[in-house]
């Protein structure tokens, strides 16, 4: 049993290539079911039936389990078995057991004066330190990359000459993002003056290969998450507004602010990085004081 699983997680990993935050629920996930299930050995697996699973089901429900967290913990579940059928043929007891409906949430942003305000507190640091905050922010909102996305930037991603930025999304797909020439110029001044490899350390060669790297131990490694997280809270505290903040609510204010100047639903999807493009048509459903003062501008009668 021990082996299936790790034949799994290597699975996730290589072939499905998720996203580390993925990859560990999915790893918990499936512990947690074939715990609960007294799954043992390889022979055990055989007696995963529709029964069993509508039994587990039964004991996340009673647990009081959200819906969104259901729907999640049977896609791990799903995707375990059909990978177990492609190894072992092992029947797919999961199959035909619908996914729970999971209410859509809209997606929550902040308005283009606040995103203002936020980059202007940004500006104020001339610190090397703040030079590299003031351009991570401003990246992050003008590309509309998920945190994990931006800290992992290389400098060999910036385009300078056809003036884009290759980002390297869920599943190790790339996609090409403008970079317009203000922040291909900002970029530029930050890796000349800020950034580790500038022209102050080159005496033994570039430092490092990464847009936003710290050192550790000697060793020079990406920004982390968390660290970003809390360099984004820091700055948005000064600017005094009180609605939360966050790398995906910065994200989410991109793509409004994108539709509501006349970007379409497929270059969103495109600059975003979704798979589908019903993912994207979430945000036709926010900016309705937009869709208003269009309708009272355009509609012969709308007076």
């Amino acid at each position: 049993m021990i082996t299936l699983v790790t034949k799994f997680e290597a699975y996730l990993l290589t072939e499905k290539r998720v996203s580390p935050h993925t990859f560990a629920a999915y790893k918990r996930d499936v512990a947690q079911c074939l715990k609960l299930l007294t799954i043992t050995s390889d022979d055990d697996i055989l007696a995963i039936d529709q029964a069993a699973v509508r039994h587990y089901l039964a004991y996340l429900k009673e647990s009081r389990i959200g819906a969104r967290s259901v729907a999640r913990k049977l896609s791990a579940l799903r995707l375990f078995f059909v990978y177990l059928g492609q190894l072992r043929g092992i029947p797919n007891p999961i199959e035909d057991i619908a996914l729970p409906k999971v209410e859509k949430r809209l997606p929550t942003f902040i308005g283009e004066q606040d995103v203002a305000a936020l980059l202007q507190v940004a500006d104020a640091d001339s610190s090397r330190i703040g030079v590299r905050n003031r351009v991570m922010l401003y990246l992050m909102y003008v590309t509309g990359m998920r945190v994990s996305e931006l800290i992992n930037v290389l400098i060999d991603d910036l385009l300078f000459e056809s003036g884009f930025i290759v980002v390297r999304g869920k599943g190790g797909r790339e996609r090409h993002i403008p970079l317009p020439e203000s922040m291909a110029h900002l970029i530029k001044e930050y890796l000349a003056t800020g950034h580790p490899n500038g022209a102050h350390h080159k005496k033994n060669g570039p430092i490092s290969r990464y847009l936003f790297p710290i050192t550790y131990a000697g060793v020079s490694k990406p920004l982390s998450r968390q660290a970003f997280w809390g360099i984004l809270k820091d700055i948005w505290a000064k600017t005094g507004i009180e609605r939360p903040l966050s790398p995906h609510v910065l994200r989410h204010s991109l793509a409004t602010h994108l539709l509501k100047g006349g970007a379409d639903l497929r270059s969103l999807q495109m600059i975003l990085g979704h798979e589908n493009l019903s993912t994207v048509q979430m945000y036709t459903h926010v900016e309705t004081s937009h869709l208003r003062a269009v309708y009272n501008k355009k509609h012969p009668r709308s007076d």
